[in-house]
């Protein structure tokens, strides 16, 4: 039985972010998206930053992570992108034969 998970990534441009997505639905490694505008706060070379940036996220197939992840850092233009996963520990049984049937 497969492993499903939840990938996120972040970047600051939507053209990228458009970019990723529609990458990643078009090879059918992910079954879906989202996407979200939010304002990040963080720690970078010793200065703390603060910007506007598109949080994605996709729903797939643990098994496809390292594929998922390659593509994204194909396109991604962030010196240290944050792509990780987590696992999705349990959902109606439907939604997982669909991601199933969405993704290679």
């Amino acid at each position: 039985m497969n492993t499903y998970i939840i990938v996120t990534t972040l970047c600051d441009k939507e053209e990228i972010a458009n970019k990723i997505v529609n990458t990643l639905l078009k090879k059918k490694l992910v079954a879906g998206s989202q996407l979200f505008k939010i304002h990040s706060k963080y720690w970078w070379n010793n200065h703390l930053e603060e910007c506007d940036e598109y949080k994605l996220e996709f729903r797939t197939k643990e098994n496809l992570f390292a594929k998922v992840k390659n593509e994204i850092m194909k396109i991604h233009d962030y010196e240290t992108a944050e792509i990780s996963y987590c696992k999705i520990q349990d959902s109606n049984k439907n939604f997982f034969n669909w991601i199933e049937s969405e993704t290679e």
